[in-house]
């Protein structure tokens, strides 16, 4: 029997040292194949790149650099037939990210949208972030194990949808691994507007500033607690709010001829 497969992406770049150090982890229980980007790709979201044609190149064999997001390395990987992958991967990972998400950040981050671009196409899926200041080997580590119950178990329940998962490390771990939710995380809000040698305007967007709160039961209490947080998320964003249901009951009933 082959070993179980796992295609690894980023955010940040093919040749940064969370990705390696996560491939090295990966080895001894997976095959492992890495797509990642050419250049870091923070904050990109779930974007595709739909008009305009991407490069590609095998750095070594089983790694390769796309030019463009996250999301597109995944989606080359998955559907570029033999190319890449010579058989559908058991589990897609993605990072190890040089940097949290925690909350919020997930709708912005690269790093989630790797991650989700796998799930989308029902393959479980495992998100991967780790404090600038926390130990990389160890975080690496732990993050294979998880991996490899992700890829060897989920299937063993066929009623659960792929599951995709957000795994955040903080600088001090303590070893202690935590099942939580979205906390909230916010950052300076700011648009600093310049002028070029030239004359033209440009924008740089967001500030330095970062703060959380640590709600109960939420990654970002984890993180303050230095525990690891491991949060499950939906792709289905259908609000199922009381409330809002009946206002939108109410609002289209007034609007019926």
């Amino acid at each position: 029997m082959s070993r179980p497969l796992a295609l690894l992406s980023n955010d940040d770049g093919y040749n940064r040292a969370g990705i390696r150090a996560l491939r090295d982890a990966l080895l001894p229980l997976f095959d492992v194949v890495i797509v990642a980007p050419e250049t870091e790709q923070s904050a990109s979201s779930h974007a595709l790149s739909l008009h305009r044609p991407l490069r590609s190149r095998e750095v070594e064999p089983g790694i390769f650099a796309i030019d463009g997001t996250p999301a597109d390395c995944v989606y080359i990987a998955l559907h570029a037939t033999g190319r890449y992958l010579k058989r559908r991967p058991d589990v897609v990972v993605s990072g190890l990210n040089h940097g949290l998400n925690l909350g919020q950040d997930v709708f912005y981050s690269g790093t989630v949208a790797a991650a989700r671009e796998g799930a989308l196409r029902g393959i479980p899926a495992l998100a991967t972030s780790a404090d600038s200041g926390a130990d990389r080997t160890a975080c690496a580590e732990a993050v294979a194990k998880i991996a490899f119950t992700l890829a060897t178990e989920s299937a063993r329940v066929p009623s659960m949808r792929a599951p995709l998962l957000n795994l955040n490390f903080p600088r001090n771990w303590s070893g202690a691994l935590r099942v939580t939710t979205l906390g909230t995380r916010m950052y300076a809000e700011l648009v600093d507007a310049r002028v070029d040698p030239r004359g033209r305007e440009y924008l740089w967007l967001g500030g330095p500033g970062i703060s959380h709160h640590g709600a109960s039961g939420s990654d970002t209490e984890a993180y303050d607690q230095g525990v690891a947080s491991l949060t499950p998320l939906l792709l289905d964003l259908t609000s199922s709010s009381p409330d809002l249901l009946q206002f939108l009951h109410a609002a289209v009933s007034n609007h019926t001829p």
